[in-house]
């Protein structure tokens, strides 16, 4: 057994420090060096088993390959939903919802035709109220005072363009 594995010391070493690299590329965020030299090193094992024994042996370390790389990948995943990982910071698990002020460019529609008023100064973008949220609008084409009846002229997307109120 010590025979074997000296004669094909180098084909372990890069097999070994190969899925070492890719599990730390998984598990650790960062640049993507560790998960390169990992590709590059398990690309190496498989050349160099190809070339010592043929391509019967290549395939069946490939195979171990991507089977390694799918456990770990697995692994990955159910910490990051239920494990360790997903109790740390490092997985977010805040929430922007319309209560706390957030809105989608499509939830922004309803606003169209609403009245409100100028909770700044538009020159020509600013804050206006509609309802008890504040958005942030655009004057179409002219200055808007701060407390100024606006009305909602049109959405396009996520910009909000409101008119100065002439008749109430």
């Amino acid at each position: 057994m010590v025979e074997i594995i000296s004669a094909n010391l180098t084909i372990v070493l890069c097999f070994l420090v190969g899925i070492g690299l890719l599990i730390v590329e998984v598990f650790m965020p960062g640049f993507g060096l560790a998960g390169i030299s990992g590709i590059v090193l398990e690309i190496i094992s498989v050349v160099l088993v190809y070339s010592n024994y043929g391509g019967l042996a290549a395939l069946g370390m490939t195979i171990v390959i991507l089977a390694v790389i799918g456990i770990t990948v697995s692994i990955a995943l159910r910490s990051a939903t239920r494990g360790r990982l997903s109790k740390s910071g490092l997985i977010l698990k805040d929430r922007e919802t319309a209560e706390e002020g957030y809105t989608a460019s499509s939830d922004l529609e309803v606003f169209l035709g609403k009245e409100g008023m100028a909770s700044t100064t538009l020159r020509p973008t600013g804050m206006a109220e509609f309802d008890g949220v504040k958005l942030n609008v655009v004057a179409d084409g002219e200055f808007i005072p701060k407390d100024t009846p606006v009305r909602v002229d049109r959405v396009e997307g996520s910009r909000i363009v409101v008119r100065k109120v002439t008749e109430r």
